[in-house]
């Protein structure tokens, strides 16, 4: 089971999902109160380990926008969590991971998007994604996608990620919110929530895809 730790904004932070096993570490460069500058996630980037993907989350950036923060910072993945056209994601010389809210509207386009990951999460809020709210993971029974293309999102935290794996079966989830204590990444939520994930399927990795 994959995990994806996101909306760190400082070396401690990182450091304790590396040692919790998270497999992707999220830098997010668009409007929140989790928001970096480029400059600050190069700085957090060089902490770790090559074997932890970093992802920079970006909300209707440009191509030369996402580029250069892509290569300032090395990342490994673009996350499109806005409504950037296939024709983005083709531009892009990087893995894909794409944000979709589940709501009727936009599941009916998921399957032609060209990426690699489909992030499912709740609908959008104010901002993208980071809103801290479950949808009804039974909705994602209705749609065919490869349950090793998806990353599941949305109000996730120690204590619903096992029943949310148990019923979505997806590769992997993605956390920011729920392993939050007044607004700070907090180390024991954080290592809690990786090790339920893990418990639950052991067998997927990143270079499946």
């Amino acid at each position: 089971m994959l995990v994806k730790t996101c909306g760190i904004k400082s070396k401690q932070a990182a450091g304790y999902a590396v040692e919790a096993g998270t497999d992707f570490i999220g830098f997010i460069f668009a409007p929140s109160k989790r928001q970096l500058t480029p400059e600050e996630a190069a700085t957090i980037a060089k902490t770790i380990p090559s074997s932890v993907k970093k992802v920079g989350v970006f909300v209707n950036a440009s191509l030369e926008e996402m580029l250069q923060t892509a290569k300032e910072v090395g990342l490994d993945f673009i996350q499109l969590h806005g409504d950037e056209p296939p024709e983005i994601a083709e531009q892009l010389p990087y893995k894909i991971i794409k944000a979709f809210p589940v709501e009727t509207k936009s599941l009916a386009m998921i399957q032609d998007y060209p990426c690699d990951y489909y992030l499912l999460d709740s609908p959008f809020g104010r901002n993208r994604g980071g809103n801290g709210t479950t949808f009804d993971w039974n909705l994602l029974k209705k749609i065919s996608l490869d349950s090793k293309r998806i990353l599941l999102a949305g109000g996730l935290n120690p204590e619903n990620v096992q029943q949310a794996i148990q019923i979505v079966n997806p590769t992997g989830v993605d956390v920011s919110s729920g392993i939050e204590t007044n607004g700070e990444k907090d180390h024991e939520k954080i290592k809690h929530f990786i090790a339920n994930a893990k418990k639950t399927r052991k067998d997927d990795s990143i270079d499946t895809i």
